[in-house]
């Protein structure tokens, strides 16, 4: 018996238009009325999840958040933090040397905005469309980022940056946690920060066992969270590796893949 199910968001729980159809919403709040308490797990920032979370009612059905990969916890019930995890400053010089280049652009929050000196980026952009947040114009991003941040994001050419993320992984090791949630997303955040080890604080917080978790995933970022659960399911929209890594393959994101996984597994 499943008692908490773990979703990541994009490409997972939403479809291609960045929304949630019908059918699952049904689905997912049958199951919750059916005891199943559900975590949005997500790279998104806090802006870019709570209208999904008010749509599925988690407030009323006691769901948590899982924002910047885990950096930050959410108890949807009391509206307030059980965990955050924040970068240090002092990284954000090295960081732009290496991130904002003819190659690659680096990029934060500021005030509700995705920050960048260069907002017209295509990735950038894309980013804030899908959290639904505004953009912020840096005249230079080490000046007016100078406070601890969940994360950063560096975004460019997929093979360009799959090479950064080991040659920074390298330079990194032991001090801060670094992966791609999109082929082309390179993911900056605080070292352990990272969906399994965030949602085993919160089973233990909870007391609930890893064999009582479900999560359904389809990017890179999902892979550790997906291996760690007791039932793993991968979108059949997910990356190979990631579809390696779980137990089950559901249907895509635009066929209620998510939907088809619950009806299956919970039992509706």
């Amino acid at each position: 018996m499943y008692k908490i199910l773990a979703l990541d968001l994009d490409g997972t729980l939403t479809n291609s238009k960045k929304e949630i159809t019908p059918h699952t919403l049904d689905v997912l709040i049958q199951a919750q009325q059916k005891g199943l308490r559900l975590v949005l797990a997500s790279g998104r920032p806090l802006p870019g999840i709570n209208s999904i979370a008010e749509q599925l009612r988690l407030k009323e059905y006691g769901g948590f958040i899982m924002a910047f990969n885990g950096g930050l916890i959410i108890d949807c019930t009391t509206g307030e933090p059980i965990f955050q995890k924040q970068l240090d400053p002092s990284v954000y010089r090295h960081l732009y040397e290496i991130g904002n280049s003819e190659d690659f652009r680096l990029f934060s929050y500021l005030n509700d905005c995705i920050a960048c000196e260069d907002i017209e980026n295509e990735h950038v952009q894309y980013v804030a469309r899908i959290n639904k947040m505004g953009l912020k114009k840096l005249d230079s991003f080490t000046d007016e980022i100078n406070f601890p941040e969940f994360k950063c994001l560096i975004t460019g050419d997929e093979e360009k940056l799959a090479a950064l993320e080991q040659k920074l992984n390298r330079y990194y090791e032991g001090k801060m946690s670094i992966y791609r949630s999109e082929p082309f997303l390179l993911e900056i955040l605080p070292l352990g920060i990272d969906k399994a080890k965030q949602l085993k604080f919160l089973l233990n917080h909870l007391g609930v066992k890893r064999e009582e978790l479900m999560v359904c995933g389809d990017g890179y970022n999902d892979i550790s969270m997906i291996e760690f659960a007791g039932l793993g399911v991968a979108m059949s929209n997910a990356q190979t590796i990631v579809k390696e890594a779980a137990d089950y393959i559901t249907m895509s994101n635009d066929e209620d893949g998510v939907a088809e996984a619950v009806k299956k597994f919970v039992g509706l």
